[in-house]
């Protein structure tokens, strides 16, 4: 009877979160685009913040939750981008769609963000068969291999002689005449980063609390004493990676939504932005190993402070305040450092937080 009973309540719970989403969804279609403070800085944040969660957190699947070390988490998400705008971009050559606020543009786009997670998770598949036969350094030095072919294989694929597309070196790549939303449509559609983030993070809280999500936890702890109780232990590496690429390819596909053309450089192991596996590895270690919630926190808190640099002036400050963030790389390894210092299990320790339970403990010191 109780399991009955927490499974109805996680139903309710469920029920709410999509009924809620869908109200955001509804509000998000009045609210005016000419408001350029909304549409210009607010929306695009929220549009970064969604795709940097989904590709941490399902990088954590692996890292945290799995205990293996992955280095090419970008090599996935460079697929579901890439594949999300080459099926949208044929299909509007096929005449699928005449304008991007037509019904069948949703679909089509809804559709190739789908697929280049399907198409992450195939190569996820492929790659984790043998890849995961390996631990520790060389498991790493093997994804980030992958990650770099990746970059190397769309780099020369034919694009030339294509509309809308350039035979692209690491500085220029595919740009999209199908996907990539104007600053009216990241308003109008900014649901469908919404969607895609609440479902990811769904998805993988129901797999980590599931028994497949208790095994691999239990890989993580001892991988022999779990050979020994009978679990498969190859078989749950590998669909634990194919899961944690498939979801970084929507993210991918995300973030093509979001960007007005795509370049290979942005899904190197290293450049001069957050979204590279570097970056990905550190908000899953800033966040806490094997903690979802950690890890969107993580994110969300890397995002913010990419924009307060980058976008609000401070390096224009007099002073040394202005020479320290004229270097952003040098103020994210410094909060890195210290949060690890002095908080060496991450922001959250390695535990999920509860939203009841955090709500409920601000309005008991409320009152």
């Amino acid at each position: 009877m109780r399991g009955e009973r927490e499974e109805v309540k996680g139903m309710k719970k469920g029920l709410y979160l999509w009924a809620g989403l869908l109200g955001l969804v509804l509000i998000l279609q009045l609210i005016p685009v000419n408001n350029l403070l909304f549409a210009k800085k607010i929306v695009p944040l929220v549009w970064q913040c969604c795709y940097l969660i989904i590709a941490a957190t399902s990088l954590n699947l692996v890292v945290g939750c799995l205990g293996q070390l992955s280095l090419g988490h970008c090599g996935f998400m460079a697929i579901g981008a890439y594949t999300s705008a080459l099926l949208s971009l044929w299909a509007q050559r096929a005449g699928v769609f005449s304008h991007k606020e037509s019904v069948a543009y949703i679909v089509v786009v809804l559709i190739s963000i789908v697929a280049g997670g399907l198409l992450a998770g195939l190569v996820g598949l492929a790659v984790g068969i043998p890849a995961l036969r390996l631990k520790g350094d060389y498991l790493a030095i093997i994804t980030l291999g992958f990650g770099m072919i990746v970059v190397n294989l769309i780099n020369n694929l034919p694009f030339a002689g294509m509309d809308g597309l350039s035979l692209g070196s690491a500085a220029s790549g595919l740009y999209k005449t199908g996907l990539g939303f104007s600053n009216r449509l990241l308003v109008k559609y900014l649901w469908i980063a919404l969607l895609g983030t609440t479902g990811a993070m769904t998805l993988m809280f129901k797999f980590m609390k599931s028994r497949f999500g208790r095994n691999v936890r239990a890989i993580r702890d001892d991988e022999i004493g779990a050979a020994a109780c009978g679990i498969n232990v190859p078989a749950y590496k590998v669909g634990t990676f194919a899961l944690s690429a498939c979801l970084g390819g929507v993210a991918g596909g995300i973030y093509a939504c979001f960007m007005s053309a795509l370049t290979t450089g942005s899904f190197a192991f290293t450049n001069n932005g957050i979204l590279n596996s570097t970056f990905l590895v550190a908000m899953c270690v800033l966040g806490g190993l094997g903690s979802l919630s950690g890890s969107a926190i993580a994110a969300a808190i890397m995002c913010l402070l990419n924009y307060l640099i980058s976008q609000t002036g401070l390096n224009s400050l007099p002073g040394w305040i202005g020479l320290a963030f004229s270097y952003p790389m040098l103020i994210y390894a410094v909060v890195l450092v210290v949060i690890i210092i002095f908080m060496p299990g991450g922001l959250t320790g390695g535990r999920e937080i509860s939203l009841k339970a955090v709500i409920g403990k601000f309005g008991a010191r409320l009152k």
